[in-house]
């Protein structure tokens, strides 16, 4: 193994080895013939040299730039240190809320640590595999964990890295990348490559001359590179991640010998959401009542990043109002800050804001009263990010697909602010533009992409150029969609003029509190003998 070991760095380093020894070579032999010399002339020799050694650096910089330049492709330059299996210190208990992944994944080491086995019955060790998932969910956490487990030596790039104005460096750059992990793979009996944002270079081919040649050749090389893997039994691993569409890489990325070990990475569920509540707030330290069930219940839908970082958000909070734990109340901010934006808030005339009350209520009591999967958990008039005002929702459980029912609901909450308006002075403003451009994108995509029209047209229309589509095919689809948006706010108009006490009163708690938390809320509805419909 040593001598495999020093092979590896002879390979790797053998320009630097090679120029080093030839220094020390003519600094010996200076030395021998300044010695000979005799004392008029060693002392002039002496007295030139920095000179010379000034000239001859000159000189040799003139040469290695254009060397590398003309010679060995400067700007493809590969300044990747790889990093030992161990000093990437991730364990595999440290990666939470991915244990589906997390299985799969293990597969892979299992078949590293085997190679000896499983070559004995004929087998070959996968060669690509490819994460595909949200981003924040994991992935580059993932690959670190199976370095780690596997004990080899681990080289990550981001797809980007490879993209250059100058045609030819990505290639090149991806040949260095491949020939550095041979090495490796010589002297440690294996390695793992990690491409990151693979989308970068792995979209599909263009097969133009109009541009995106750079790309196409930075892929075809590494395909190229997957598929020379096969010409000899080196134990190279390549790891990819993308959070973009399955359908927008190469088909050829995912042919069998190549990425063809797919790891579809989700966001975590109520347990996994929970136990990674645990692992971060292990770290800090917290208020013994808290409840991280609580905390786990109104993360949906929120990435382990998303969690990390609204821990760390709580504890610059908590620093900064003087505590020594993080409680509920800071932990509530995090989430508020991160998810509505800080607070600035805006000297708004009195008219203007009385306005947004009625706006912000509502959006308010349409989604209590009419949406099936969601909550009303805050609702605020304090100025946030581009808005005047915000009712922030939660939803009641983790879904995955959207019912009709949702989405006619979701269409409704978006018109209550401007029928609210309405209401109020007969007029409205410009803060609907942001709704209106919301509910209309959900009513077409209802009809033109998922049969929701009256006319029942099933298909996804959007797929078909709209120049191939008759005007009574469009015209159609068009007027259902009208239909939808005219019975949505027909039934918002009638629930809020049926409802004008209750909107009233909450434009009233809104305009003397600013903000409104879920339990004055439901106090309030309650007042009122009113619950949220629930299905």
């Amino acid at each position: 193994m040593l001598n495999r070991r020093f092979i590896m760095y002879f390979r790797m380093y053998k320009v630097i080895i090679i120029v080093g020894g030839l220094i020390l070579l003519l600094i010996v032999l200076s030395i021998v013939g300044l010695r000979s010399l005799e004392s008029f002339y060693r002392k002039m020799t002496l007295a030139t040299m920095p000179l010379q050694f000034l000239m001859a650096g000159i000189h040799a910089a003139i040469f290695v730039f254009m060397y590398l330049v003309f010679l060995r492709g400067g700007f493809a330059k590969l300044d990747k240190a790889p990093i030992k299996g161990r000093d990437v210190d991730v364990r595999w208990k440290d990666v939470i809320g991915m244990e589906s992944a997390k299985q799969e994944a293990w597969e892979v080491v299992q078949l590293i640590r085997d190679r000896a086995r499983l070559k004995a019955i004929g087998g070959k060790v996968i060669k690509g595999l490819l994460m595909i998932g949200p981003p924040g969910c994991g992935k580059t956490y993932l690959a670190k964990a199976v370095a780690t487990e596997a004990r080899l030596p681990f080289i990550s790039m981001s797809g980007s890295e490879f993209v250059e104005i100058f045609v030819g460096v990505g290639a090149s750059r991806m040949r260095k990348l491949f020939k550095k992990a041979r090495n490796l793979a010589f002297g440690y009996g294996g390695c793992i490559i990690f491409i990151d944002e693979l989308d970068a270079i792995g979209r599909a081919r263009s097969f133009s001359f109009m541009g995106g040649q750079e790309t196409n050749s930075t892929q075809n090389q590494l395909l190229a590179e997957l598929d020379g893997l096969k010409e000899k039994d080196y134990n190279i691993v390549i790891i990819a991640a993308t959070n973009a569409p399955e359908e927008t890489l190469d088909p050829a990325l995912k042919r069998a010998g190549r990425f063809d070990r797919m790891i579809y990475i989700t966001r975590p569920n109520l347990e996994d959401r929970e136990k990674i509540f645990q692992y971060y707030l292990s770290k800090v330290s917290i208020d013994e009542n808290l409840d991280i069930g609580r905390l786990a219940r109104r993360a949906v839908y929120k990435t382990p990043a998303d969690i990390a970082n609204i821990v760390k958000e709580s504890a610059l909070i908590a620093t900064r109002g003087k505590k020594t734990k993080i409680g509920l109340e800071e932990i509530s901010e995090a989430f508020e800050r991160l998810e509505l934006g800080i607070k600035h808030p805006l000297t708004m005339a009195p008219k203007e804001k009385e306005m947004t009350a009625y706006h912000e209520s509502g959006h308010l009591i349409v989604m209590y009263l009419l949406h099936p999967t969601e909550d009303v958990f805050k609702a605020s008039i304090i100025p946030r990010r581009a808005t005047l005002g915000v009712v922030y929702p939660h939803p009641r459980e983790e879904l995955y697909t959207h019912s009709k029912d949702k989405l006619l609901a979701d269409i409704r909450v978006d018109l209550g602010g401007y029928v609210a308006e309405k209401l109020k002075v007969g007029v409205t403003s410009s803060g609907v533009a942001a709704d209106f451009r919301q509910a209309m994108a959900i009513a077409h995509n209802m009809v033109w992409k998922l049969g929701m029209g009256d006319s029942e047209l099933l298909g996804d229309f959007t797929v078909i150029p709209k120049e191939q589509l008759s005007e009574d095919i469009k015209k159609k689809l068009n007027d259902d969609t009208h239909k939808i948006l005219q019975r949505c706010l027909k039934e918002v108009e009638e629930l809020l003029t049926k409802e004008r006490p209750i909107l009233d009163r909450f434009a009233k708690e809104l305009l003397g509190k600013e903000e409104l938390e879920y339990d004055e809320i439901e106090v309030i509805f309650k007042e009122y003998g009113k619950m949220p419909i629930k299905k």
